[in-house]
């Protein structure tokens, strides 16, 4: 699948999103900022990516955490995966936020977040008085419990 991709004026001297390894499904997102941002225990923003991007009818786009940056630093996406729909021509941005306790310098360049590209379906939605039975009925929110059952 070919997408398309604008290079903000903010991100010329940075490279595209790319994919890290052969394997990788997410491709890495760079911080395109002026200056560095420290990012304060606690605290969120928006950050960009320096870039814009077309989709396919059908297909989304989910800016989602960078395990490194969570595990290491407590930093990741607050909405986890971000949505960007096919229609959207906007500059993509990060929603970061710190849950660490010390301060995280952002700087220009630096792996934020990861894109997946997916496909999607829009359903149609078909009013009905009843549902089907199942096993599991409106059971939700650990009903199905913290251990394996042998």
């Amino acid at each position: 699948m070919k997408i398309g991709i604008k290079k903000l004026p903010h991100a010329q001297d940075l490279p595209l999103p790319h994919y890290a390894t052969q394997g990788s499904a997410g491709l890495d997102l760079l911080a395109a900022i002026d200056a560095d941002i420290d990012l304060k225990p606690g605290a969120r923003m928006a950050v960009a990516t320096g870039i814009a991007i077309e989709l396919p009818l059908g297909v989304e786009a989910q800016v989602r955490p960078r395990s490194g940056l969570a595990l290491n630093h407590g930093i990741t996406c607050l909405n986890s995966p971000g949505t960007i729909d096919s229609d959207y021509r906007g500059e993509i941005k990060a929603i970061l936020i710190n849950h660490s306790d010390v301060v995280f310098k952002i700087s220009h360049g630096m792996k934020i977040a990861q894109m997946v590209i997916a496909r999607h379906e829009q359903a149609e939605l078909v009013e009905v008085d009843t549902l089907s039975d199942s096993a599991r009925g409106a059971g939700g929110f650990g009903s199905t419990g913290m251990t394996v059952k042998s």
